[in-house]
């Protein structure tokens, strides 16, 4: 494991990392931060929104073996639960000293230990550059299936902030770098949405464009019970979603707002596609379908389009082939413990 010391200097990039709940999964993302090859000093911003496992005494342990790497902020009463829901930007981006930041969840994890060393290397080389991003593979840990990759572009390539903002597809949280200046003062569309990493990306957007590398160098874990996804997919799901729906629309209003206009064309898009998704999220086909909405249906992924058009047109079919997966996917979970618990007597 190769690790770079700070010696006293001040950090070129912070890493910001947010966890809850996180035991099964940390130490896979401390290792990830850990294993960068770089030629500067980096630092590592953690901060723990009081969790009840053991994930904070994960993280104290690996701070008392690397004490002038890793900086954290562990909660003894949960802040989400009183209102805060952007904790990177109350919580991080205040105490980051570096040039740069990047991102990454305590349930996901950097897989390549040049990552860092390359989007830094490119952002050093061209100060207009407000975003890089790069791939991802996906890892479920439900039993559930899903794509394999987070791959927004086929082809390394450059962003304008158009087509940040009116992406086809979220880029992975743990593929982002970006200057820490844009993060400098946080918008009221920033700290009053329900996610961060959307408006994040609309302020690099607002500073300058984007590099996109087609090289998956982090992984992203789908079906983790605390994640916001899978809390939102609990109790009334319709009703989450249109209040969802509502939030985000009065998000990217605000944006479109305070950058006078500039990308109205790219946010009524944006703002549409949401709409659009939680469409399909709600199994909404008669609208899904549509050729109103064409352009949409076509930027989902060849898995999702399969199921939804066999879900509309062969229900029969689908419940079906649901049913096999479904028992697949017990078959799978049971399997997973059974190796678990015979590691746990070995």
């Amino acid at each position: 494991m190769t690790v770079n010391e700070t010696g006293g200097q001040l950090p070129l990039v912070s890493i910001c990392c947010l966890t809850y709940n996180h035991e099964p999964f940390i130490r896979d993302a401390l290792e990830g931060f850990l294993m960068q090859e770089t030629t500067f000093p980096y630092e590592i911003v953690i901060y723990d929104d009081a969790s009840t496992d053991r994930t904070q005494d994960i993280i104290r342990e690996y701070t008392l073996k690397y004490p002038d790497l890793i900086r954290p902020m562990l909660q003894t009463e949960n802040q989400y639960s009183k209102g805060i829901t952007n904790p990177s930007g109350a919580f991080n981006f205040p105490r980051a000293r570096g040039k740069y930041i990047a991102m990454c969840e305590g349930d996901d994890y950097w897989t390549d230990p040049h990552k860092l060393q390359m989007q830094v290397d490119f952002l050093e080389k061209h100060p207009g550059c407000a975003l890089c991003i790069h791939s991802a593979r996906i890892l479920t840990i439900d039993g559930s299936f899903s794509d394999r990759r987070i791959r927004p572009y086929k082809g390394t390539r450059r962003l304008s902030p158009e087509d940040i903002i009116d992406k086809p597809q979220g880029y992975a949280m743990a593929s982002l770098v970006f200057p820490s200046i844009v993060v400098k003062e946080l918008p009221s569309y920033y700290t009053n949405c329900p996610v961060g990493d959307i408006p994040q990306q609309l302020m690099a957007a607002s500073m300058g464009w984007g590099f996109y590398i087609d090289r998956d160098m982090s992984v992203y874990r789908v079906g983790v019970p605390t994640s916001w996804t899978t809390q939102e997919k609990k109790g009334d799901y319709i009703n989450k979603q249109r209040r969802y729906v509502c939030q985000m629309r009065h998000m990217y209003r605000e944006f479109d707002q305070a950058t006078g206009g500039r990308f109205h064309g790219a946010v009524e898009s944006a703002a549409r596609r949401i709409w659009y998704l939680t469409k399909v999220n709600t199994r909404r086909y008669q609208i899904v379908l549509s050729k109103k909405y064409r352009r949409y249906f076509d930027e989902l992924t060849f898995r999702t389009k399969f199921y939804i058009c066999m879900e509309a047109r062969l229900p029969w079919l689908y419940k079906l082939l649901n049913a096999a997966a479904q028992k697949l996917r017990r078959y799978i979970q049971a399997s997973e413990a059974r190796k678990k618990k015979r590691g746990q007597n070995t």
